[in-house]
């Protein structure tokens, strides 16, 4: 059988997916929350008790290799498909994502993909000389996916050059409708695409900016809150899928201020419950279904 969206869909058809596929930028988070350098232990436990507690009102779940996925495969329910990213990532300790390639270890033939439907790739989208270098990594990517009779989520977060920096022609909303014009051609299943505006500005301005952004996207696509203010990121969401979006793949709007709780499931539960929920409402009344797109 072809494994569809349906995998990681809500009956409605909209996408309301959460991701917890964070590593040391999650680390970091428990840095400026006060509670020091965690061990990886904790960040797995922490991982655990977002899919204990999130997973289930999900209709996807993202998570690593490296950092519980063993542990939380088996925690989710049926409903919601699980989704492992396969991305090696660049890093520097405490900083942004500087570039990515693909995890070979996921990606190896005999590797046990423990029921994921799908997996993710982040590519770093610059005006520079690894551009095309990066298009084929997508492709390769999807490709690979499409081996393994599984969903691919590409996953494109655009970044300034040093001299677009140095010369001030740099637009973030022009870059991410360019990525998407370049990328969402590629027919990944799923594209995965930050918020017009960084989710700021008015209920009219966000609608405005998402509706431009979906002139440039091919296929299905469901937007990430990385970068937007928590409070905004639902509005965001709303204007997004009055625009063709089909939902969300969400990780810190939902739960970055329960990183250095004292009682972590409970504070899900009293923050990060009601959040999803309202979410997911969102996804059922506006989303566009992904067999639509």
């Amino acid at each position: 059988m072809t494994t569809t969206l349906d995998a990681i869909a809500r009956p409605s058809g909209g996408l309301a997916m959460v991701a917890m596929d964070q590593r040391e930028s999650l680390r970091a988070m428990f840095d400026l929350a006060g509670k020091g350098r965690p061990g990886d232990e904790v960040l797995v436990d922490f991982k655990v008790a977002v899919a204990e507690t999130l997973g289930p009102l999900a209709s996807g779940f993202l998570i690593d290799r490296e950092y519980g996925y063993q542990r939380i495969a088996p925690l989710l329910p049926a409903s919601t498909g699980l989704i492992l990213a396969a991305d090696a990532l660049t890093q520097a300790d405490g900083g942004p994502v500087e570039e990515t390639a693909l995890d070979q270890v996921v990606l190896a033939p005999d590797f046990d993909l423990a029921g994921a439907v799908a997996i993710k790739l982040l590519i770093i989208w610059r005006r520079d000389d690894k551009r095309e270098a990066r298009v084929q990594l997508a492709k390769d990517f999807i490709a690979a996916a499409a081996s393994r009779g599984i969903l691919s989520v590409l996953e494109p977060v655009v970044r300034a050059t040093p001299g677009e920096t140095a010369d001030g022609s740099w637009d973030t909303e022009v870059a991410i409708r360019e990525a998407a014009a370049e990328l969402s051609p590629l027919r990944p299943s799923l594209y995965k695409v930050q918020v017009p505006l960084g989710g700021a500005g008015s209920a009219d301005e966000q609608l405005r900016a998402s509706e431009r952004l979906a002139e440039s996207i091919v296929g299905p696509w469901v937007v990430l809150s990385q970068g937007v203010e928590r409070d905004n990121f639902l509005p965001a969401v709303e204007a997004a899928c009055r625009s063709g979006a089909s939902g969300f793949l969400a990780g810190r709007a939902l739960w970055s201020d329960v990183v250095g709780s004292d009682d972590v499931a409970t504070t899900l539960r009293e923050r990060s419950v009601p959040r999803l929920e309202r979410l997911v409402d969102v996804v059922d009344r506006y989303a566009r279904p992904w067999g639509d797109a």
